[in-house]
């Protein structure tokens, strides 16, 4: 990289300081590390525009820099603290507030106790309940306030104090002097853990942390139409923050059984129908069991296999909709086997009939002659 810091900024010799500001945040935007992840050469390249930066905005150090170059014996690699890129962020912070990230800032944590976490369950449905919808229980080891304290985490007849620290706030905050002026930062408080309270005669029931531990059951709303793999929000259901912290969600995963003749595929069940070879060309009425019931279902005769019957509004209801998908039945034509002597002579009476030449593939020579005097 080249070492003429006013070619570095992309400035004239002659430019003003506000122009060498405006200049290095416009590049500083450009190589932040935090916009180039896993990018050497853009640290490294913005660790050369902070130092450039440095040195052009102080004005005696500017003068020195145009009568001799560069002071060397300075170090600016990390020119506001320790670490790789602690010092930067700070003077990233300077120009474009709290954080020097691109995602939004860095995340300050709120004062007051924490938000507890969230939970996970599995509700195990039959196929029935999912496709219906029903009310099921889940069972959570979860925290809950606890009922000794009421949440506080102080012994009877003790309360909590504010801390002395953070002043009640959870956050401390430290000042450091620069080129650009004082910079702030917060950090969390370390004596109450950001909550800004301390106890000091803990609940000996929950030792101070205001919860205890148990196992908790909640009847879930499972509504129509659910399909394995969803997963259901139970907002406020989580465990409870440390000392009165509100509770986190919990989010219960769907698993439905499988059915026994139904496939689902989406909002619509397919079931594989065998019939028999004379029912297919004959035609048969069936008493078929749908989910809701039973149903006169009418196979034509000269039915071929794979055909396939609608049985409209027989699926799965449209989940948070309205309507219900078709049960699709398809027929699937047997082949008898194992055929009695009886039968075989019948059936090749009929394809006489039909006119359908039949070699049976294991009768042999025999088979072929008998057929031939017939």
């Amino acid at each position: 990289m080249t070492t003429d810091y006013y070619e570095l900024l992309e400035v004239t010799q002659t430019a003003s300081a506000e122009e060498i500001k405006r200049s290095f945040r416009r590049l500083a935007v450009q190589y932040h590390p935090d916009k180039n992840p896993d990018n050497p050469e853009a640290e490294a390249k913005f660790k050369e525009l902070a130092k450039a930066y440095e040195t052009l905005s102080d004005a005696e150090r500017r003068e020195r820099y145009d009568r001799f170059g560069p002071d060397e014996s300075i170090n600016i690699g990390d020119p506001f603290g320790t670490g790789s890129m602690g010092g930067l962020g700070d003077l990233f912070d300077a120009f474009f507030g709290a954080g020097g990230s691109f995602g939004g800032g860095r995340s300050r944590g709120p004062s007051g106790p924490p938000r507890g976490p969230d939970l996970e369950a599995v509700a195990q449905l039959t196929f029935t309940e999912a496709v219906f919808g029903a009310q099921h229980d889940v069972t959570v080891r979860t925290a809950v306030t606890c009922e000794v304290c009421d949440g506080v985490g102080a012994a009877e007849g003790s309360s909590v104090s504010t801390c002395s620290d953070c002043g009640g706030t959870g956050e401390v905050r430290s000042v450091r002097q620069t080129m650009l002026g004082q910079i702030v930062s917060a950090s969390v408080c370390r004596t109450c853990g950001g909550q800004g309270q301390v106890v000091l005669d803990p609940c000996e029931e929950c030792s101070g942390d205001g919860r205890v531990v148990t196992d908790k059951t909640y009847t879930v709303d499972i509504p129509a139409g659910v399909d394995s793999g969803a997963t259901l929000r139970l907002t406020g259901r989580g465990a409870v923050g440390s000392r009165g912290g509100p509770p986190g969600d919990l989010y219960v995963k769907v698993k439905a059984a499988a059915h026994d003749r139904f496939v689902r595929q989406g909002v619509d069940l397919i079931h594989d129908l065998p019939i028999t070879m004379t029912q297919a060309a004959l035609g048969h009425h069936i008493s078929y069991e749908t989910l809701d019931g039973d149903e006169d279902l009418v196979i034509p005769k000269g039915t071929q296999s794979g055909r396939v019957f609608r049985l409209k509004g027989r699926g799965v209801p449209h989940l948070g909709g309205r309507g219900r998908g078709d049960l699709l039945v398809r027929t699937i034509v047997a082949t008898p086997t194992d055929l009695r002597p009886a039968e075989v002579e019948l059936l090749e009476q009929l394809a006489q009939l039909r006119g359908e030449e039949v070699v049976p593939a294991d009768g042999g020579l025999l088979s072929r002659i008998r057929s031939a005097f017939k």
